[in-house]
């Protein structure tokens, strides 16, 4: 029987993202100094409560992913689109959940019958959103500009992290994009053995049911090989590996560490005390 195979299976998935141009330098510096940058900043917004400083951390991280990172236009609809609607509706649905006896000395905003939502409650259903929506935003700093495997390059060669627990980790996390694809083979072969099952979601969920079987087995299958292939190549039986791919340590880095943090810094105290 012939094997149908992944028509993705010639990229090495471990090999360098594609490359960017000088201008975006977010995606040219090593993924532990964006790390280390924002890490800071992400802590600290845990324990801020007002409008202000989760607002301009949220504009900071966008103006430098626009200034530095290579946007898609489908990362820009995500970032312009679905993260304001995102923060609006977590918003107001904060604004709810609110307490209103802790704010009802507060101007009203919103009155249906005898319920009344006051300014106060949207000002913290507001932050809390836009805290989040400002953490997510600094994450998104390094998400967006860095590979998997250059993370963990760069962790096992900078922060000494143990290869077996590194290269581990991301074989398992090729896992995810294999299923994916074994699952769309096995639809496929279901669909052309006439195996639809009808319609509505009994059907999908006797469907789903069908799945299960042959997508574990393909599972084993898959993870024998990759079993096969690091006992091959002597995965484990040296307490270190030559790196194919470096991921240096340079002194842009060091540089974009110490200005981010001086920026959240002033950030922190123009906004400080953080109070609604």
């Amino acid at each position: 029987m012939t094997e149908i195979t992944s028509p993705t299976a010639t990229i090495d998935p471990y090999a360098p993202g594609a490359p960017a141009s000088p201008r975006h330098f977010l995606n040219h510096l090593n993924p532990l100094a964006k790390v280390g940058a924002v890490l800071p900043a992400m802590v600290l917004l845990i324990f801020v409560r007002d409008i202000a400083t989760p607002l301009l951390f949220f504009a900071l991280s966008y103006a430098l992913l626009l200034i530095g990172a290579r946007i898609t236009p489908r990362t820009a609809a995500l970032l312009f689109l679905a993260v304001p609607l995102g923060v609006v509706m977590i918003g107001f649905g904060f604004s709810i959940w609110v307490d209103a006896g802790g704010v009802d000395d507060t101007a009203p905003f919103l009155q249906i019958g005898g319920w009344t939502l006051f300014t106060g409650a949207v000002q913290i259903g507001f932050a809390t959103a836009l805290r989040l929506a400002a953490i997510l935003a600094l994450a998104l700093i390094g998400g967006l500009t860095t590979t998997g495997p250059d993370l963990v390059r760069a962790s096992i060669q900078q922060l000494h992290v143990p290869y077996r627990i590194g290269y581990t980790a991301l074989a398992a996390y090729r896992f995810v994009p294999r299923f994916g694809y074994e699952l769309s083979v096995i639809r496929a072969a279901h669909r052309v053995r006439g195996h639809h099952g009808g319609r509505g979601p009994f059907a999908r969920l006797a469907r789903g049911w069908g799945y299960i079987v042959p997508l574990l087995a393909g599972a084993i299958r898959h993870a024998e090989r990759v079993a096969l292939a690091m006992d091959a190549r002597a995965f484990g039986a040296h307490p270190t590996r030559t790196e194919r791919h470096l991921v240096p340590f340079r002194t842009r880095d060091t540089v974009f560490i110490v200005l981010f943090v001086a920026a959240s810094a002033v950030v922190f105290s123009l906004t400080f005390p953080w109070q609604l």
